[in-house]
């Protein structure tokens, strides 16, 4: 389905324009790739780049007035970002959702300490980065508990199957003794 949101404005995102030294692919369009471009880079559908877009994970860079997305370089390290979240940790959409969440504001709270002096206030973002941190190793805490108890009980599993076939050693295979 296309974009019929009418309450996006036409042109860049001034959020999501990259920042100056962000290093850009050269080609169309001021550095910007287009949807296909990216996917094939990422090796995802288009349909996926555009899911990703609904459920809030990618906010292109541009968007046209025809409705053509265009992604800077940080739009396709998000794209990375999020495939490593499935398949290095299992993670479902809503719990990358939350990471990505927390990288932005860790990033926002990052410029936030370079462009101030104010000892106070460079403390109190030091704080609430902290927090931020402290909540993304809880999350990683408990997937790695979920998966540590699957690992366990996997490992009870072959050691019930291992010891159901060393009780058919030295038998003609029909099956145990018992």
């Amino acid at each position: 389905m296309g974009d019929t949101r009418t309450d996006r404005p036409k042109g860049p995102d001034p959020e999501r324009t990259p920042r100056p030294g962000d290093p850009l692919e050269t080609g169309a369009e001021g550095g910007l790739l287009g949807i296909g471009a990216v996917a094939a880079r990422m090796g995802v559908s288009e349909r996926t780049l555009r899911y990703y877009e609904e459920v809030g994970l990618l906010r292109p860079a541009d968007h046209r007035p025809g409705g053509s997305r265009r992604y800077c370089e940080a739009d396709v390290e998000r794209v990375g970002r999020i495939r490593e979240l499935q398949g290095l940790m299992g993670f479902n959409l809503e719990e990358i959702r939350a990471v990505i969440s927390a990288e932005d504001h860790l990033d926002d709270l990052r410029d936030r300490y370079r462009s101030t002096a104010a000892r106070a206030d460079r403390r109190r973002l030091l704080e609430e980065g902290l927090e931020a941190l402290e909540t993304l190793q809880a999350q990683v805490g408990v997937k790695l508990a979920r998966l540590e108890a699957f690992r366990e009980e996997l490992g009870a599993k072959v050691s019930r199957h291992r010891a159901s076939l060393a009780s058919w050693d030295g038998e003609d295979g029909d099956g145990p003794t018992g």
